[in-house]
């Protein structure tokens, strides 16, 4: 019999969490195909991660799905947290989290950040994803192992319900696998910075806790009881919540830990003792504050938490795979159609590895929340000045929605000359020009006939405050149109290409 064709792909990703779905969501909206494999049946049943920041909104709202992630949004009504010895204690102490408040993110940007669990993110991410068209998901898929070489990447999967294997030749590999990536062993990247700084037990369970809580939603509550020490988390609709407590796993089952035992806790921690009780799951974790040595190696990617390994502490480690979901997403997807050389997949790891280690870093760190103004700057990443845009047929958007697949031309009122000077370019990738009223162009930080080149990640190239004597000059100067300034050294000159 003639051997089964090998299956091409530009992109295969291993690994079908936030960052996996992310990245091939954003090579969908670049117009690239790709291979997500995940070795598990589905998506966790699990509602894990919560709190979906000001930046990773902002790219939800790129897909077109700000309103079908917000549909999911947990009913709180402060951004911190509360400490008290029960649920029920009528006095406790608000703690900050790091995260901005409401009123802070609401300024900077066009939507805002959100509590909303993760197992109602993903299906959202994953329902965009059919839509597309462009990406193929195969759930109970697992990678075996892969070859590189010049070209590409041979990756051998195995479905495991069936014991059949497959071949797949792709162009490049994404390793968004988790904590113990499978991709990231077989890279040969090693990890760096201390595990097992805390051991938690964690248990999902259904519980009439809103009456117990009143008006005083807040994110996560702190109990204080020597009986039941922990956490309380609302993780979801129907009262749905998550204790999670310290633990001694050499000393300790989990199986010591029974229905019985845990709705006992649950019972002391919210100072209810008739409180009905449903368990869910349960399991355990360790924290840990880890960074990957290499966020590359060849045509093989790591991201997420196959690249870093943060604790809870402030918020960050899902929005943060998310955002490195999205940077690699639009950089392969540029050098797959050719618009750049392959030097800009250097960038990934040269800009996203200090901030996985700086977010990590401060994941670990016991006490000092940063304040809400810093976490939000750090979340939205200098990125692009978010403005209200003004205009009889606009409407109601923001700077950032004028952001396409290509590179991104924003000019003052008075900068006709800019787009006059774009449109001798002729650049192999989308290039468009768009006019700003005076108080947007301001914000922007450019004047009446100033301009700004904005990547599609929102990061600004160059900001040119007023008219240089040649526009066209300047722009060629970026080296994002085959002038003389290069990104990535050499290997990143950017190349001719056709657009798809």
């Amino acid at each position: 019999m003639p051997a089964d064709p090998i299956h091409r792909v530009p992109v295969v990703i291993a690994g079908a969490g936030p960052a996996g779905l992310v990245a091939a969501a954003t090579l969908a909206g670049q117009g690239v195909a790709s291979l997500l494999v995940e070795r598990n049946p589905g998506l966790s049943p699990l509602p894990r991660a919560t709190a979906v920041s000001t930046r990773t909104m902002e790219l939800l709202r790129s897909f077109g799905l700000e309103a079908e992630v917000q549909a999911g949004q947990l009913d709180l009504t402060a951004t911190g947290a509360w400490a008290a010895e029960t649920l029920a204690s009528p006095e406790g102490t608000e703690l900050p989290l790091g995260v901005a408040d409401l009123t802070q993110a609401a300024g900077a940007s066009p939507t805002t950040l959100a509590a909303v669990p993760q197992d109602h993110l993903e299906p959202v991410l994953l329902r965009h994803l059919e839509r597309s068209g462009l990406a193929e998901v195969r759930f109970g898929t697992e990678l075996v192992t892969f070859d590189q070489d010049a070209d590409g990447v041979t990756l051998v999967l195995r479905e495991p319900a069936t014991g059949g294997c497959r071949t797949v030749r792709a162009g490049h590999l994404v390793g968004a696998d988790g904590a113990h990536s499978r991709v990231r062993s077989l890279l040969g990247i090693a990890m760096e910075g201390p595990d097992h700084l805390n051991e938690q037990l964690t248990v999902l369970f259904e519980a009439p806790l809103a009456e117990v809580v009143g008006g005083r939603r807040h994110g996560i509550y702190f109990i204080q009881h020597p009986g039941a020490a922990g956490v309380l988390v609302p993780n979801g609709a129907g009262d749905r919540w998550l204790y999670g407590r310290q633990w001694a796993p050499e000393r300790e089952r989990l199986a010591d830990y029974t229905d019985e035992r845990l709705t006992g806790l649950i019972r002391t921690a919210a100072a209810v003792p008739d409180l009905p009780v449903e368990v869910v799951a349960k399991g355990a974790f360790s924290f840990a504050a880890q960074v990957a040595d290499r966020y590359r190696a060849g045509r093989g990617f790591l991201v997420g938490d196959a690249a870093q390994r943060m604790t809870p502490r402030g918020g960050m480690e899902m929005n943060t795979a998310v955002a490195e979901g999205h940077d690699l997403g639009w950089k392969l997807a540029w050098v797959h159609h050719g618009w750049a050389g392959p030097g800009l997949l250097d960038t990934y790891e040269t800009e996203w590895r200090p901030i996985g280690a700086r977010r990590t870093a401060r994941s670990a760190v016991q006490n000092g929340e940063p304040d809400g103004a810093e976490a939000l700057a750090d979340d939205l990443n200098n990125r692009l000045p978010h403005a209200w845009l003004t205009g009889a047929n606009r409407h109601p958007s923001s700077t950032l929605d004028l952001l396409g697949p290509g590179l991104t031309l924003l000019a003052g009122p008075s900068g006709a000359a800019w787009t006059a000077a774009a449109a001798t370019l002729d650049p192999p990738f989308p290039l468009e020009a768009h006019p700003l009223d005076p108080e947007a162009a301001a914000t922007v930080g450019i004047g009446p006939t100033g301009a700004a080149l904005v990547r599609p990640d929102a990061q600004v190239i160059t900001c040119w405050p007023a008219l240089p004597p040649d526009p066209r000059a300047a722009l060629l100067h970026t080296g994002w149109f085959g002038g003389p300034v290069s990104p990535g050294g050499e290997s990143g000159r950017w190349r001719r290409g056709r657009r798809p």
